[in-house]
């Protein structure tokens, strides 16, 4: 046991790194310091409606940040709810098969990368902090839960989960109900509420000013939203978009017909319905009718559950499927090539052993010799493929070593070849697995646990220093002359949002980041608008995600970044916006700045404060 722990966190900290405050995590961290410091209330993502108002993950956010700052916090909160999230899938997979297979399927579900939905934008189990982190745990627990035999606790466990992420944990929830019912209950269920979704997009399409118990979103609104939040919308996936999800899917149609256990058929059974049922609500939410409540709630993040299930019996199914003579080496070969090596496609190789699997009883002796040496040529290929990678890293003369030393992030890339995870912890669990005698498990401890040692600290070293102490005392003048609910814009947006919330802990006036919450509110997405025209003298609207990509598919160029350099003309232009207070910058270009002299990342930026560049404009 505590051989093979080690064995896991040694793993997770070769693959993985703490992303800090950055994309998301950073909305939570701003919506957790608003009830520390009332005048980020202001900032244009909590102003109007907003998916603060659906959490009390912020309450409980806030009171960390207050004890031990909120870089400690949001680490420590992180580590916590990896652990949690990674415990209780261990757990949910040993009341399904044995402690061995357990560890395997905890170890899948580091090495796979967790990601649903389109274009990469969500994973379960992130490396950053949301209340994601902890409604995920909170909805595998439950399931432990269940399959412990605590099923009413577990009810009380999702049903408390709703209250942290309503969006991740109603899935769990309607998986404990199918758990509960028999298939085809369920099944008439998932058919009602498609049917149900359905029925108000229609509603909606045809009669959108006479909807009283909804809101529609009109045209305006409409197009903001899908500018900025493409991945709402399944008719704009892509093929690649497709295939990730369908990948699990047909991951867990092979683990219910190669596992033979009742519990676990209805499990994928009941996760595949849960998964199949959001994306047909999600589709009708962006396909037929506007009904906010249909896009807001984002059906399609449902597959999460069938996603997540998928990877973690991963490893249990390959142990079952290879025990097959005729066709068991080839087809976990496959799935596991499905998983983690994206050098081939991975819905095509699972799909293909899926195929072979419902075939076996068809295949004959001769095509059974066959596919033990396909089997064989495909290890090959792969560990050779990674022999040649691998020498590559090893003595490539431009690899980078970051927070880590160079042996350590030459390790990191090796492991990081997909499949050579798989392999390396293949030979440290028949390793472990081999061991006889105390001595030499206390030896494999040791090494794993020095190894673990080494590694960690890169793994989860800060990346910012925004929030820290010793920055917000080093702009304690701009925090005295900026009032607390005054807007405060970078340029060119040099860490824009977060330097603005947890440096100065002040209001943003805009970034990207921002304007994640348009689908919640339409005035926002029309304040994301206006003010993204009144700058666009000194960047164009980022906001405008989906016309970038499909210039991007069509072969037009796309500029990494738009931003152009600060002149005197260009900051009395967007200061005449009553809304824009402040005006960091690192070009001088007059109106008696208030000039940064501390040594640093933003040694020689100037304060502009866009009262005086009003008053002073006539003149210029």
């Amino acid at each position: 046991m505590v051989s093979l722990t080690l064995m896991l966190i040694a793993l997770w900290a070769l693959l993985h790194r703490y992303k800090g405050l950055t994309g998301d995590a950073e909305l939570y961290a701003l919506q957790a310091l608003a009830r520390i410091h009332p005048g980020l209330t202001s900032d244009l993502y909590l102003q109007n409606v907003s998916q603060d108002r659906f959490t009390i993950f912020s309450p409980l956010y806030s009171r960390f940040i207050e004890w031990v700052g909120l870089p400690t916090a949001a680490l420590t909160l992180t580590l916590i709810f990896k652990t949690w999230f990674l415990a209780a899938a261990w757990f949910l997979a040993r009341a399904l098969s044995n402690k061995e297979a357990a560890f395997l399927a905890v170890a899948s579900l580091i090495v796979t990368v967790g990601n649903y939905g389109a274009f990469g934008v969500f994973h379960y189990s992130e490396d950053w902090l949301t209340a994601r982190s902890l409604g995920e745990a909170l909805v595998v627990t439950a399931l432990a839960c269940h399959f412990y035999g605590a099923k009413r606790l577990g009810v009380w466990i999702a049903i408390v989960a709703l209250f942290v992420h309503p969006l991740m944990a109603f899935p769990g929830v309607l998986l404990l109900a199918g758990l509960w019912l028999p298939l085809r209950v369920g099944a008439i269920g998932a058919a009602a509420a498609t049917l149900t979704a359905l029925s108000i997009a229609c509603a909606a399409a045809l009669y959108p000013s006479a909807s009283p118990f909804f809101t529609v979103i009109d045209g305006d609104w409409l197009d903001v939203v899908r500018e900025r939040s493409q991945f709402l919308f399944l008719q704009l996936w892509t093929v690649e978009d497709w295939k990730v999800n369908a990948r699990p899917f047909m991951c867990l149609t092979l683990t219910a017909l190669a596992i033979g256990d009742a519990r676990v058929f209805k499990l994928c059974m009941a996760a595949m319905l849960v998964g199949a049922a959001g994306l047909a609500v999600g589709f009708i939410a962006g396909s037929i009718g506007p009904a906010a409540i249909l896009l807001q709630g984002q059906a399609w993040r449902w597959v999460w559950i069938p996603c997540f299930l998928s990877a973690l019996m991963l490893g249990p199914t390959v142990l079952r499927v290879w025990r097959d003579e005729k066709c068991g080496p080839v087809c976990a070969i496959l799935l596991i090539l499905g998983w983690t090596f994206s050098v081939v496609d991975g819905a095509a190789c699972i799909a293909l052993a899926l195929i072979i699997w419902v075939l076996r009883t068809r295949i004959s002796e001769r095509v059974a010799h066959y596919l033990r040496w396909a089997a064989a040529g495909l290890c090959i290929i792969v560990i050779s493929w990674i022999v040649v990678n691998s020498w590559n890293i090893v003595f490539s003369p431009s690899a980078e070593s970051g927070r880590d030393s160079l042996t350590i992030a030459r390790l990191r890339n090796i492991v990081g070849l997909d499949f050579a995870a798989v392999v390396l912890i293949f030979l440290l669990f028949h390793w472990i697995r081999a061991a006889r005698s105390l001595l030499v498990l206390t030896l494999i401890s040791a090494i794993l646990a020095v190894c673990a040692a080494l590694v960690l600290p890169g793994s989860l070293k800060k990346i910012a220093k925004e929030g820290t102490s010793a920055e917000i005392d080093e702009f304690s003048d701009w925090r005295k002359a900026i009032a607390p609910t005054q807007n405060v814009y970078v340029v060119p947006q040099h860490n824009s949002a977060t330097f603005a919330w947890f440096t100065l802990q002040r209001p943003s006036y805009l970034s990207l980041d921002q304007s994640a919450g348009v689908i919640f509110s339409r005035a926002t997405a029309l304040e994301v608008k206006r003010r993204s025209q009144v700058l666009t003298p000194m960047v164009d609207p980022d906001w405008k995600v989906l016309t970038k990509m499909n210039k991007a598919r069509s072969g037009g160029s796309v500029e990494k970044s738009s931003a152009r350099p600060l002149t005197s003309e260009r900051l009395v232009s967007i200061c005449k916006d009553p809304v824009l207070d402040f005006v960091v910058a690192k070009e001088s270009v007059g109106f008696d700045p208030i000039h940064h002299t501390h040594a640093g990342d933003w040694k020689n930026w100037n304060l502009y404060d866009c009262r005086r560049v009003r008053s002073a404009a006539p003149a210029v």
